[in-house]
């Protein structure tokens, strides 16, 4: 039997080599826990949290945007662009076979060259061919596996983006529609008061008219109802802009906003449980930049590959023949195979760049990913005590409501029996406005602050949304 040629050996004994280093986790200084924990969070990672809200209406947006969003759809595109990319990448590693056919009639002049061709010679000739051509680049330094181990990294990390993108959607959605309820309290309040007080000033102009009471009195009646119509008008733009920015997280064209249940009727989730070291396996846009990390990495060793040779098998089947009826006969076959090779001597410091480059970036890499985990940390703890603080801030608004409820009610009585001046009934009724919206919006900021806080700490919440994002259809590359 006969062996195996010697340079073959050799690269087959040396395709287990892979120059460029090795990637491995960096060292992560994790906190042991997080300074505003709640002792009553729960594991609610792996749930549909928004469903706590109990609210249909929510419920439906949020599935419609999972469906509909452009946000979603681009990511998903971006997806199916790097399985390209990756497939694309991973094809070098396997020999490249390639078809070729030709044919050619041609016609030689006579009396050209220092001898005139054969008169009895036909001068018209053909020339037929059809080749099986086989190029193989034998990876033995790694150059290819690098490439394809970075490939594969940016594939998943795009999937990582697009896991990051539904997280975003969700929260985003749900605290447009928290705010936009928030908002439609507010002007509620507002009307109610302006209302109120339309109805105060008309009486008010009775009894100016009956002398009853003065110009002044008159004049601070009025001011108070203008100002509360400022504040409708206010609201008003306010809650269309909303209701704008949340048809668009929707898919849709800008418009009007079905809505569910009241402000104040909505049901606050329970606070999500977990630990600091959670996060790196928790928050898809952590995983994204690892991700991102292992690419640049493995981009190092793919360009200290160029400096090492590049070997490649070739081979050659196939037939020429002057006649088309003979292409396929014993005599018309042709083949060859060899060993192609080539190494750079002097590239005036092309490849150094290139390594340099790839160097730099992935440092840049790596503090990127140190620096998102450092923001991701922040986040929860920013959530967590925003979270803590505005529950017990609406507390207080609350008993205020109450309490400037009672003033105005007696301020008002005083004023009627003559105890008082108006102006007493204006402050009273002046803070009580201010402190209703206050109160609402507070109101709004627990849920909101709710939210951003589940948003932070991510969770398996996340793939349970990704399944709405394909009821009906098959997910990208599927």
């Amino acid at each position: 039997m006969r062996k195996p040629p010697f340079p073959l050996l050799l690269c087959l004994g040396l395709a287990g080599c892979m120059v460029g280093p090795d990637y491995q986790h960096p060292n992560i200084d994790t906190p042991a826990a997080y300074r505003y924990a709640d002792k009553e969070a729960k594991n609610l990672s792996n749930t549909l949290w928004w469903e706590q809200f109990q609210d249909p209406v929510l419920n439906d947006l949020i599935r419609t945007a999972l469906l509909e969003n452009k946000d979603i759809k681009i990511a998903a595109a971006r997806v199916e662009e790097f399985q390209g990319r990756y497939g694309q990448t991973r094809s070098l590693l396997f020999p490249q076979v390639g078809l070729g056919a030709q044919g050619q009639r041609s016609r030689s002049q006579r009396d050209t060259g220092p001898v005139p061709l054969d008169p009895s010679v036909d001068p018209v000739f053909n020339n037929y061919q059809a080749i099986l051509s086989v190029n193989w680049e034998l990876d033995i330094w790694g150059r290819l596996r690098r490439l394809d181990e970075s490939a594969r990294a940016d594939l998943l990390a795009s999937e990582e983006g697009r896991r990051s993108v539904i997280l975003s959607l969700v929260a985003s959605v749900a605290s447009s529609y928290v705010t936009l309820r928030d908002l439609d309290r507010e002007l509620e309040i507002a009307r109610t008061t302006a209302k109120a007080r339309g109805e105060s000033y008309e009486i008010f102009k009775l009894r100016y008219g009956a002398g009853t009471i003065s110009e002044m009195e008159l004049a601070q009646n009025q001011s108070e109802f203008e100002r509360t119509q400022a504040s409708v008008a206010q609201f008003e733009p306010l809650v269309a802009q909303q209701e704008n920015a949340l048809a668009v997280l929707l898919g849709r064209n800008p418009g009007p906003i079905i809505r569910g249940r009241d402000l104040a009727q909505l049901n606050l989730p329970t606070v999500p449980a977990g630990l600091p070291s959670d996060l790196l396996e928790r928050r898809p846009d952590l995983r994204q930049a690892e991700l991102n990390l292992i690419s640049a990495n493995a981009q190092i060793g793919a360009a200290k590959a160029q400096y090492f040779p590049t070997i490649s098998l070739t081979g050659l089947l196939g037939s020429a023949s002057t006649q088309l009826s003979n292409l396929f006969t014993g005599p018309a076959s042709t083949w060859s195979y060899g060993v192609a090779a080539s190494m750079p001597i002097f590239t005036a410091g092309g490849i150094a760049g290139q390594v340099q480059q790839a160097e730099a970036f992935q440092k840049q890499a790596l503090l990127t990913y140190q620096q998102a985990i450092q923001s991701a940390f922040r986040d929860v703890e920013n959530a967590l005590v925003a979270s803590s603080k505005s529950r017990e801030q609406m507390d207080y608004q609350a008993r205020q409501v109450e309490a400037l409820s009672t003033y105005a009610h007696y301020a008002r009585l005083r004023y009627d029996n003559g105890y008082t001046s108006y102006i007493e009934v204006l402050d009273a009724e002046r803070s009580l406005f201010d402190a209703e919206l206050n109160y609402t919006r507070t109101r709004g900021s627990v849920f909101t602050n709710m939210i951003d806080l589940y948003k932070a700490t991510g969770g398996g919440w996340v793939s349970e949304a990704d399944k709405l994002t394909v009821v009906g259809k098959d997910k990208p590359g599927q």
